[in-house]
């Protein structure tokens, strides 16, 4: 069923999500745009305006580690006050009421967490860009620690002073492996839940793009909530090409 308009969208969401019991939501970068961020992939999306840097090219060259800061800095000043958007509310209040578990988001933007769902109940499957990492110790590095050094050192990305390893935002870039943990708590929900909300995103983007289907395949209702088709349409029980934040703003206050 494709949703005619916003009312009837948000109806037969709100009979699906009361015949639930386990609700999974699975949001990509449609749900924060209303939040300011821009997405990757639309026309004007951050990826038709730079390439972006291969997780390789991070490994062998300075120069692409250098710009990667850089260009994380530079999102930072541009989107880093973004708060959470009506859609990341609405969620947040179907988690407090018991009815979702956990969200698995494509998202790197920890709009989840500041919206009130506990960081160990957001699957992120890219990461998070509000931090750092050194890629050969773990070990854990602020923002501003990073960008502090950055600029004194004139634009050079700063190695770990502990084991020298590269410090890296603790995303999951192109060309670099999916986090097994994430992956296979992602696959645990899909498999248990019986209503799999698949927002904003373009599902093209594998392996995590096969969670909807395979939600589907288990028994579970499937909607989708993005304002393109995607090629999943077709297998939904519901379809809604309607602004994701006018979709859901009325579950924030139920």
């Amino acid at each position: 069923m494709i949703a005619p308009d916003v009312q009837t969208a948000f109806a037969r969401l709100r009979d699906m999500i009361g015949e639930a019991n386990s609700v999974v939501p699975f949001t990509g970068a449609g749900i924060s745009t209303e939040s300011g961020i821009p997405d990757f992939r639309s026309p004007g999306g951050i990826w038709t305006k730079m390439r972006p840097i291969d997780f390789g090219d991070f490994l062998t060259s300075r120069e692409a580690r250098d710009e990667s800061w850089r260009r994380r800095f530079a999102m930072q000043d541009q989107f880093g006050g973004a708060k959470p958007g009506r859609g990341h509310r609405a969620l947040a209040a179907l988690y407090r009421a018991g009815k979702v578990p956990a969200v698995i988001t494509q998202n790197i933007d920890n709009l989840h967490q500041d919206s009130g769902i506990d960081p160990g109940h957001v699957v992120e499957l890219h990461g998070n860009t509000t931090y750092a990492l050194c890629l050969d110790c773990a070990k854990r590095y602020d923002l501003p620690w990073v960008r502090e050094r950055f600029e004194t050192a004139g634009g050079r990305s700063p190695d770990c002073p502990d084991c020298g390893g590269f410090i890296k935002t603790a995303t999951v870039s192109f060309g670099q492996a999916m986090p097994e943990a994430a992956m296979r708590r992602a696959q645990e929900l899909t498999d248990g839940c019986d209503l799999f909300l698949a927002i904003g995103s373009s599902l093209v983007v594998w392996p995590a793009a096969g969670f909807p289907l395979a939600a589907k395949r288990n028994g579970a209702k499937l909607a989708i909530i993005n304002r393109e088709a995607t090629e999943f349409d077709e297998f939904a029980d519901l379809v809604v090409h309607h602004d994701i934040g006018d979709v859901l703003a009325p579950f924030v206050a139920h």
